[in-house]
């Protein structure tokens, strides 16, 4: 169960990457190396390409969401925390004509108080180019009868997505130089099997937001040389992030640890979960792609 509280140019190994100086969750890398052995936890294995963002989806671009598809917000993808000190999103008007607006010093942070199902809505826009269409269908179609038994999963041909739980700790802790090349695990998201200093941004190589260090989310990519080994950003820490795996018949899995927690929870050992209706202020997630 959840114990938490509620482009391009680095090099990162062999890998070279397009980051800007401001990291966002439209910014994709590229996850390779085909056909990799699993983790001693079984994780990890994924047979294909796919890209994952380099960050946490922002308040930013969760207002830009809400404003295309949320005028009237059939799907409660909009929660009244949000407008709190650990969210970063108000809003204004009446249904029919809502209005989101960042708030000032937040829009780079992790959106929180997101449930499972709003982030496969979130996917399912992009998958259907951003517009101001349907959120129900595309990577995902989400009915009544799929809610109540915990049994969405991913549409074949699905060009953005959620990721999966292979997907997500793969690129989090796999690099394909360790073992003279034949490809090995890291303990956790900074390229270290030593958990990361828990300190204020930008730290060093080894560093993260949790333990109440900051005593909030941070702005993503904030600790700006602590990367994955594919170059991704607070894979340990900051915000839990859901993922697709299912665990038990009424659960949905979380990864990363979170501002709040100690240690522990970032390591990659640590398999967290909770029920997907659930929104908490620490809790978001990121995207992934075949496209």
């Amino acid at each position: 169960m959840l114990f938490s509280r509620f482009v391009l140019l680095a090099s990162v190994g062999f890998f070279t990457l397009l980051i800007s100086q401001q990291a966002d969750a439209s910014v994709m890398v590229t996850v390779g190396n085909i056909n990799n052995a699993a983790d001693n936890t079984d994780y990890g294995a994924v047979g294909y390409e796919y890209r994952i963002s380099a960050t946490e989806v922002t308040n930013s671009e969760y207002a830009t969401f809400l404003n295309a598809v949320a005028a009237t917000d059939t799907y409660s993808l909009y929660h009244s925390a949000m407008s709190g000190t650990t969210g970063g999103i108000s809003r204004t008007g009446s249904s029919g004509n809502f209005i989101y607006s960042v708030n000032s010093g937040r829009g780079e942070n992790p959106v929180g108080y997101v449930d499972f199902y709003d982030a496969l809505r979130y996917t399912n826009w992009l998958h259907n180019g951003q517009g101001t269409g349907d959120t129900e269908t595309g990577a995902y179609t989400i009915t009544d009868e799929g809610i109540t038994n915990n049994s969405i999963t991913r549409n074949t041909g699905a060009t953005w997505f959620l990721p999966n739980e292979d997907e997500w700790y793969k690129a989090a802790y796999y690099d394909p130089t360790l073992n003279s090349n034949a490809g090995g695990y890291f303990d956790y998201a900074t390229r270290s099997d030593v958990a990361p200093i828990a300190e204020l941004p930008a730290g060093g190589i080894n560093s993260a937001n949790y333990g109440q260090v900051v005593g909030n989310t941070t702005a993503v990519g904030a600790y700006t040389s602590a990367l994955s080994p594919y170059g991704t950003y607070d894979q340990s820490g900051n915000v839990w992030e859901w993922n697709e795996a299912v665990i038990g018949s009424s659960n949905r899995g979380l990864r990363s640890g979170d501002w709040y927690t100690d240690y522990t929870f970032l390591s990659s050992s640590y398999r967290d979960y909770v029920e997907p209706a659930v929104e908490y202020s620490s809790v978001g997630f990121r995207v992934a792609s075949l496209s």
